[in-house]
């Protein structure tokens, strides 16, 4: 019986692609010891547990960014996480251990090494963060979701996706999905969303536009997250939810997409064929920019700037889009071979291969 220790947490952005990999390994062999490792405080502690595996916890010791009280203390508090993962490693035999980046992974990796058992890390972000790219220095593979990551050793796998989206025919779910958000078939839908939490930007720009998109004949479909007050006007053609649990059935209902540039969001539309236009958030390292590279260097997506995406902006690039049905044709086209759904097939092919070479 094969031991896995599945590193990573702290967000969805980790944690998801971290559970497909779960769920695979767990499809392949029901035999396989299938293990955790994330912190007390991060999304993992309400996931996991949910999920049906055991989380093992390591102590929150984030890398310091400047001189401080914070960076004094770090070198014997990440001695003893270290130290917590060793002894998870020994006391559960695991025989390999796999990365997805976050606080958990980089005492993961160490421990791993110093015990001599092979460890794998996979890359969501087309930016990799610190943990990962001190990792895949040592690592016995390094998978990335985006073409151009730039981490030693990286072969691009793909991003590890949600089994509703997998298993997603498009063409088949349409009729139920345009039923679920009470949208015609026949008529194209434009989806416009921005995360669990919503998009500010996103949304203003929609309030002052949704007309013009009602317009040209299309319906639009606003997933505005759970935190906004934006008024339903309640007309036909204008489906606003606040949240949306089968998001599997908003992309089968989906011709076009304006949202953010996630790494799981592009990974999903990718897979699915589906053209889009993203809007990167500009607050951060500026990853949601280069998330979105690959899909708009194949000719599936384009970028809007954040700065100045607002209504005028909408009836300026999106609504003569909108009318130009040879041109989403193409990008549409190019969508299909933008992505990949077996990206759960492909870090568990890595993950293979590390426990053959040790």
């Amino acid at each position: 019986m094969t031991s896995y220790l599945l590193a990573g947490g702290g967000t969805a952005g980790h944690v998801n692609p971290l559970l497909a990999v779960a769920d695979g390994l767990r499809a392949r062999d029901a035999d396989a010891s299938v293990l955790v490792l994330g912190t007390a405080e991060g999304l993992e502690s309400r996931l996991v547990p949910a999920r049906g595996y055991e989380l093992l916890i390591v102590d929150k010791v984030p890398f310091p960014r400047r001189p401080n009280r914070q960076a004094l203390s770090f070198p014997g508090r990440f001695r003893r996480a270290i130290a917590q993962v060793r002894a998870h490693i020994r006391r559960h035999g695991i025989d390999v251990v796999v990365g997805f980046g976050g606080y958990a992974s980089a005492p993961a990796y160490v421990a791993a090494r110093r015990e001599g058992v092979p460890f794998v890390v996979h890359e969501a972000n087309a930016k990799p963060g610190l943990a990962n790219v001190l990792g895949a220095r040592r690592a016995a593979a390094v998978g990335v979701a985006f073409e151009g990551t730039p981490l030693r050793g990286g072969e691009v796998v793909g991003m590890p996706l949600r089994q509703e989206v997998i298993a997603l025919d498009r063409a088949a779910s349409r009729a139920e999905a345009a039923e679920y958000f009470g949208l015609d078939v026949e008529r194209p839908v434009l989806l416009v969303f921005g995360g669990s939490l919503g998009a500010q930007r996103l949304n203003e720009a929609l309030e002052d536009s949704w007309r013009d998109i009602l317009d040209t004949g299309w319906q639009l479909l606003h997933v505005t997250g759970e935190r906004s007050d934006l008024p339903d006007p309640g007309v036909t053609g204008y489906a606003l939810r606040r949240y949306v649990d089968r998001m599997d059935l908003a992309f089968a209902l989906a011709d076009l997409i304006v949202s953010r540039s996630g790494a799981a969001t592009v990974s999903e539309i990718s897979a699915l064929g589906i053209p889009a236009l993203y809007v990167p958030y500009s607050v951060g390292n500026g990853e949601q920019r280069l998330n979105a590279a690959s899909a708009v260097a194949a000719g599936a997506a384009e970028l809007l700037d954040d700065a100045t995406f607002d209504g005028d902006a909408v009836r300026r690039i999106v609504v003569p889009l909108l009318g130009d049905s040879a041109r989403i044709a193409r990008m549409a086209a190019a969508a299909e071979s933008a992505g990949t759904r077996t990206g759960t097939e492909n870090v568990i092919t890595l993950i293979d291969r590390a426990l053959v070479a040790a």
